[in-house]
């Protein structure tokens, strides 16, 4: 029997991509994920502010599981204790009050649960803009932490969850005199700290560069995805 075999350059040929239709698209794709990178890091701000506020969440959440597995208040704590040192603005702490055996709390007895979280370099807790109420501001409380380790005594601003992992600010009544819920804010921002200051200073190639979370009354948190919603001013100069 006859067969007819084709001539192999009468088999039809696949169409496909040559090495430089391949490369051109993959410059193309570089070009658009490096604009887009750049453009997040606009909105969310720089590494050092979108690793500390991953960070600082992850404090929230320990301090309101101790809270609720103590059965007792807890506390996120901001270190200002003295501007001329490293921890100032930077270091933040967990820390419960302690109870009786009748479970009434002690007076002034508080434990820190942790070895405590620095925030990265230049990166700085912001007192102007984190507020005790999301609707109505109002700058956080203090405390004096005492009966704990020489290096963890001093003051600190606090944020503050009851034994129900509610976030709650002290000091603050409703119309009846019950404690309102919470919805806090917490915000950082870069800056500098030159030698003849102990403050932190923002520059005019970070005054925008800030971002954080709402601490809302159950306890949860929900980033800020432009420093719009912080209420950042263009000509920020101070934290």
């Amino acid at each position: 029997m006859y067969s007819q075999r084709k001539h192999p350059s009468r088999v039809p040929r696949k169409a496909g991509f040559s090495l430089i239709e391949l490369l051109t698209v993959i410059a193309i794709i570089s070009i658009l994920m490096t604009v887009g990178a750049i453009g997040i890091g606009s909105l969310l701000g720089g590494k050092g502010i979108t690793s500390g506020v991953a960070s600082a969440e992850s404090v929230f959440d320990e301090a309101r599981s101790t809270a609720v597995s103590q059965r007792t208040k807890a506390r996120v704590l901001i270190d200002v204790t003295d501007p001329s040192k490293p921890t100032y603005l930077r270091r933040m702490l967990v820390a419960y009050e302690e109870l009786d055996n009748e479970g009434n709390p002690k007076t002034d007895q508080w434990t820190i649960s942790n070895r405590g979280l620095m925030l990265p370099d230049q990166v700085y807790f912001s007192q102007n803009y984190s507020k005790k109420s999301l609707t109505s501001g109002g700058g956080l409380d203090k405390m004096n932490l005492n009966n704990v380790a020489r290096d963890y005594r001093g003051e600190y601003y606090y944020y503050e969850f009851n034994a129900e992992g509610i976030c709650r600010p002290p000091s603050t009544s409703d119309a009846v005199g019950s404690e309102k819920p919470g919805n806090a804010t917490f915000v950082l921002g870069t800056g500098v700290r030159e030698p003849n200051s102990s403050e932190p200073r923002v520059t005019a190639a970070t005054k925008r560069d800030f971002g954080g979370f709402v601490i809302w009354r159950n306890g949860r948190t929900s980033v800020f995805r432009n420093p719009n919603q912080i209420n950042i001013p263009e000509n920020v100069s101070k934290f």
